[in-house]
């Protein structure tokens, strides 16, 4: 399992090069390995430092530009050290295996001043002891070696080589370049033998994100898709049960009903480590997205996304289609419900909650506080819509990049709206309105009336809700904003579609604000607005302006007001409110009688139409008989409707969208 690798593991390092530096006392070889490296046989004359050398990337094993630079304390000042160890990826500190005092000074001189150079910003070291040639004659002490290695935890490996021998060159140069691409330290305690607590972590992570099943286990299935996404290549035949085999025999607990757990996944990888595999475990890390201090790479959560002015983002129907699996994959009960602590372990992969209360509380919950599918997807909607960057970031922790490979299939920017008003028609399908009024008006009660919500259910506190609508047949969401006061600004950060202004027609001097704020404000915009009359079922006064409101808004050019009442809720206001964001640049006649006495009438009778043919439909009636009475029933309603206008409506009242409807200018936008 996981053997072999026949892509490199170092994608996320493309572009990006190894520089080598070789530090150490005079006379210890360092320029000799060097010469000996790029000509393959021992120089008979050294340099006093060795010019710097590239090697490219096609003739090293990790397919990554390599440098290698040569220091000299004769020819060569200390400022140059110091830029010289800033400039490195790695290095090796060369001693010579017969002479002690080589070694003495890469512990007292060497190793201080490199940690002081790079600060909290370690760099890897390769203790390189050459002259191996001489062992014969010189007894190495190893403890030595170890306590150096346990003192000075940036000190990856120890290589023993020889120049003149030709032994162990290139591997001293393979280790250096291993140290930067598959560091031990961040993986690996030497001395508990066990994986570091950010390596678990993020392993952890990795096992939960491809525990498909959310039984706790992976089963070969997962297992298989894990090797197949992380090293693209199929498990081979038996290698599976194999590893199973070694877990078994050194973990209790680490399989299961012939599956692996946590406790086999990790052990399994700190085995690798133990064996000297770090690029096995640094492969799946950083297939799924972490960097040499076991970070998600910033590329990996956030990949660049440009949203113009004007536009804004929204769920792709891949990304829709990965949360709904996700959502039925934590439904444990599979009641096609969420319960707090179900969602709670959905984001278990994330570093904290990504939701806040105006996300967690814009969608209706049922009367446990439970989140039905629709609920949460809409969440998910009004999420991606305040803050995109902050739900790419979220997707990529839950994992939606182990199933597709770019975080940015996720969303899809819209087109710039003012686009969308010059060829007057838009493929939204997430629009916003702006609720305006006075405190005290009911905008709250307003904005949870889209939530199904009425007087006595209203929660405090709600200041954004969303819900699905069905325009002309076309699934959309509506995201209702309460804004504070007329003087609001925050309309600048979140453009609006629509425009809601609210008075309270018990109140004589409510509507003045709201006429006046039109005037001021939102006359000669572009954003279509509508008045409505809040707390239509108390006694209605004169209101104290110069003209009434149904009055302003003919004047204006303004749909008709609209009732709202939070002790009877109708869930048409909000669908006028779609379909007012959704067709802008229409004017949808709705100050016309026909279109009125269609929407009132004809409409809820061709809905009891329907109604009767499913009747009709379940009584075993024969095709033909459900025709005529189809045909019938219809003819009979366009019938009264002739004879009613006389020929007057106006063809395509009811689908503004359709190119022949009479379109007139709409004043009312901001």
């Amino acid at each position: 399992m996981f053997m072999q690798s026949p892509i490199s593991p170092m994608d996320s390092f493309k572009n990006k090069e190894v520089r080598i530096l070789l530090v150490g006392e005079d006379g210890v070889g360092k320029t000799s390995l060097i010469m000996t490296l790029v000509s393959e046989e021992f120089p008979m004359e050294v340099p006093g430092k060795a010019e710097e050398i590239t090697i490219p990337p096609e003739v090293t094993p990790e397919k990554v530009p390599t440098h290698i630079v040569d220091f000299s304390t004769q020819e060569q000042d200390e400022q140059e050290l110091v830029e010289e160890i800033n400039k490195a990826s790695v290095i090796c500190a060369v001693y010579a295996v017969d002479d002690d005092t080589s070694l003495e000074r890469i512990r007292v001189f060497w190793l201080p001043l490199i940690r002081r150079i790079c600060g909290e910003n370690k760099k890897p070291v390769v203790l390189v002891g050459n002259k191996s040639d001489t062992l014969d004659s010189v007894v190495i002490d190893q403890q030595h070696i170890l306590d150096i290695m346990n003192d000075f935890s940036e000190v990856e490996t120890c290589v023993e080589c020889s120049a003149r021998n030709l032994k162990n060159i290139s591997e001293v140069f393979y280790y250096a370049q291993k140290a930067v691409l598959h560091p031990t330290q961040p993986l690996y305690v030497p001395e508990e033998k066990d994986l570091t607590a950010a390596c678990k972590g993020a392993l952890t992570r990795i096992f939960k994100i491809c525990d498909q099943d959310n039984d706790g286990v992976l089963n070969d299935v997962e297992l298989n898709f894990f090797q197949q996404r992380c090293f693209n290549v199929p498990l081979q035949s038996g290698a599976l049960e194999d590893v199973k085999n070694i877990i078994r025999r050194n973990v209790a607990d680490g399989v299961q009903h012939d599956s692996m757990t946590l406790a086999g996944f990790l052990y399994l990888h700190c085995l690798f480590i133990q064996k000297g595999r770090h690029e096995t475990t640094w492969t799946v890390l950083r297939r799924f997205g972490y960097d040499n201090e076991l970070k998600l790479n910033r590329d990996y959560l956030r990949p660049k996304l440009e949203v113009p002015r004007g536009s804004t983002v929204e769920l792709t129907h891949i990304s829709l289609d990965f949360l709904t699996q996700q959502f039925i994959r934590f439904d444990r009960d599979h009641d096609m419900h969420l319960l707090p602590s179900e969602l709670e372990e959905f984001f278990s992969a994330c570093p904290a909650m990504p939701w806040n209360s105006d996300v967690l509380e814009a969608a209706p919950t049922d009367s446990r506080g439970w989140y039905s599918l629709q609920t949460f997807l809409a969440q998910w909607v009004l999420f991606t819509y305040m803050d995109p960057f902050k739900s790419l970031e979220t997707l990529a922790y839950i994992g939606f990049t182990y199933f597709r490979d770019r975080l940015a299939d996720a969303v899809t920017v819209t087109r710039v709206k003012s686009i969308d008003l010059e060829k007057r028609q838009t493929l939204r399908t997430v629009f916003l309105a702006q609720v305006y009024g006075r405190k005290g008006v009911g905008k709250s009660a307003f904005l949870q009336g889209l939530i199904n919500r009425n007087l006595e259910t209203i929660s405090p506190g709600i200041h954004w809700t969303i819900s699905s609508l069905t325009l002309y047949g076309q699934h959309k969401h509506l995201i209702l904003k309460e804004m504070d006061s007329f003087t609001d600004q925050s309309s600048q950060q979140y453009p609006p579609d629509a425009i809601v202004l609210l008075y309270d027609v018990s109140d004589p001097t409510s509507f003045q604000e709201v006429a006046n704020f039109y005037m001021n404000h939102l006359k000669f915009g572009q954003v279509p607005c509508q008045i409505v009359a809040a707390r239509c079922d108390s006694k209605a006064v004169t209101q104290d302006f110069i003209v009434n409101p149904q009055q302003f808004c003919r004047e204006n050019k303004l749909p008709s007001i609209e009732k709202f009442s939070a002790k009877k809720l109708s869930k048409n206001i909000y669908t006028k409110m779609g379909i007012l964001a959704n067709y802008p640049f229409c004017d949808f006649l709705s100050h016309y009688p026909a279109f009125r006495w269609i929407e009132n009438v004809i409409w809820p009778q061709s809905q009891e139409v329907i109604r009767y043919l499913k009747g009709v439909a379940t009584n075993g009636q024969s095709t033909w008989m459900k025709l005529a009475v189809a045909v019938a029933l219809f003819g009979t309603i366009g019938f009264v409707v002739c004879k009613k206008f006389g020929g007057k409506l106006p063809i395509g009242a009811y689908q503004p969208a359709i190119q022949h409807v009479p379109i007139k200018p709409f004043l009312g936008r901001v």
